[in-house]
């Protein structure tokens, strides 16, 4: 049940097992695959268990191309399983990245609470569409927790699905003494920002992003920066007055960007209202930070959405990228196209380097609450930075939330471990309590309880077990 038959040979680590659950992923996967075969001090096998059998075993193709491709430096072999067990038994890492239900599901989530005049920019983590998709999640989250306990429990997990914190916080419900972590790029994008900050404020150039650092608190998608530095410069007073330069029409690197015609893009206006409401720098983009807050503010209507310069991602977006990535996926399948090693800029790969051994790395992920964010529920899943090492991952302490924020961090991870308790628990009725009380849910009880009951009768197929 323990680990596989990795071993050390000089400066390489060999034979290593990664268990991909969601191995049919046409977005993720490809990018694993990537970031894998760009490193060259690590190799072994990758097992690929989807319940759409076929995707994996498209992906087994793939993967397996990058061996011949002239720049790969390590080669991986990828075969697709048919079972948890297979996937799992021997692995030193599992990776979890999967989609609970589909588009379809998603399309109620995010589109259903319109009719009341409820606006959401993601849908995935918070607001009505995140809550429902997270009674969704869990359970599936419960199985994977269960069967990694029983087949790999030394194994290190790395969660991609969203909602981040109630999956997370799953697993080590479910199995207290899993190694699990999440994973978000969030953060990255905002010191990406901080580096074209000192660029414009200051003409310094060329500064990369994990040359600025920062002191990381919050939720997942509602994280917060509490400090940020470049070499000895405060970052914060020059913010301040970058803030002041572009509150009005956001800030854009290009000059000519056309941010409407984004499902993914903005002009970095929210995140600079929440700077100037609170002195610290809400550290996600604008379409996440909107979620969490009263929806008056960002997401009264598609109207005040613009006005703010970022966008609603709509499922039907969601549904033609699919087709898109469907259609190359069967391109990479078929040899019409080669597969690219072009490096994600994910930090998975370099997390497992760290957890081997082969590097230190301190970055951001979502683990449990062991006290560095002490103002916060011991336990309670938080985002902050770790410190990775051989065969460790321990969370940084952060200090406690800023008093300006943390009456908005605190309801919402209220939010979610109720949500999980009532996941656990199977009660619809907890669920109801937990959705109602979003910051997004501007509605009366009644007017509530009808878009839940909508919402839940919407995605029945994948909740039987809240009703069994």
């Amino acid at each position: 049940k323990g680990r596989g038959k990795m071993r050390y040979v000089g400066n390489r680590v060999e034979d290593v097992k990664i268990a991909y659950i969601g191995g049919g992923s046409r977005g993720w996967a490809w990018g694993l695959m990537s970031d894998l075969a760009a490193v060259d001090d690590m190799n072994g096998t990758v097992a690929l268990y989807d319940i759409d059998k076929e995707a994996a075993a498209r992906n087994e193709v793939i993967g397996n191309r990058m061996k011949e491709l002239p720049d790969c430096r390590s080669a991986w072999d990828y075969k697709a399983v048919g079972s948890l067990q297979e996937a799992l038994t021997g692995a030193d890492f599992v990776v979890i990245s999967i989609l609970p239900g589909t588009f379809d599901e998603m399309e109620s989530d995010v589109h259903a609470p319109e009719k009341y005049g409820i606006y959401q920019s993601v849908g995935d983590t918070a607001g009505p569409g995140g809550l429902v998709r997270a009674l969704r999640t869990i359970p599936m989250f419960e199985e994977i927790a269960a069967a990694i306990r029983d087949f790999c429990p030394d194994a290190w997990v790395i969660n991609y699905t969203n909602p981040m914190t109630v999956c997370v916080r799953t697993l080590y419900r479910v199995f207290p003494k899993i190694k699990a972590f999440g994973c978000c790029h969030e953060v990255f994008g905002t010191q990406k920002l901080l580096a074209l900050v000192l660029k414009d404020m200051m003409g310094i150039e060329d500064v990369e992003r994990d040359e600025i650092r920062v002191n990381v608190v919050g939720v997942n998608h509602f994280t917060w920066l509490t400090e940020a530095k470049y070499k000895n410069i405060d970052l914060f007073p020059l913010y301040a007055k970058f803030c002041e330069k572009y509150a009005e029409d956001g800030f854009s690197e290009k000059a000519d960007d056309n941010w409407m015609n984004n499902s993914f893009a903005s002009r970095e206006r929210v995140k600079m209202d929440l700077f100037r409401r609170f002195g610290a720098i809400a550290a996600a983009g604008d379409r996440h930070l909107a979620e969490f807050c009263p929806g008056s503010w960002y997401l009264k209507d598609p109207e005040t959405v613009k006005s703010w310069c970022f966008g609603l991602t709509t499922v039907a977006w969601r549904k033609e990228d699919l087709k898109k990535r469907l259609a190359r996926s069967e391109r990479l399948y078929t040899g019409e196209e080669a597969p690219v090693i072009n490096q994600t800029g994910e930090e998975g790969v370099q997390q497992m380097r760290a957890i081997l051994g082969l590097r230190d790395l301190v970055t951001n992920v979502n683990v449990p609450n062991l006290g560095q964010i002490p103002n916060l529920p011991l336990g309670a899943v938080v985002e902050t930075n770790a410190h990775f090492s051989a065969d460790s991952v321990r969370p940084v302490f952060a200090g406690p939330l800023p008093d300006s924020i943390y009456p908005l961090i605190s309801r919402v991870s209220g939010i979610q471990e109720l949500i999980v308790q009532a996941a656990l628990d199977r009660d619809l009725e907890q669920a109801f309590r937990a959705f109602q009380m979003d910051p997004n849910m501007n509605l009366s009880m009644p007017d509530a309880r009808k878009l839940f009951d909508e919402m839940i009768e919407n995605t029945k197929k994948y909740l039987g077990m809240y009703f069994n």
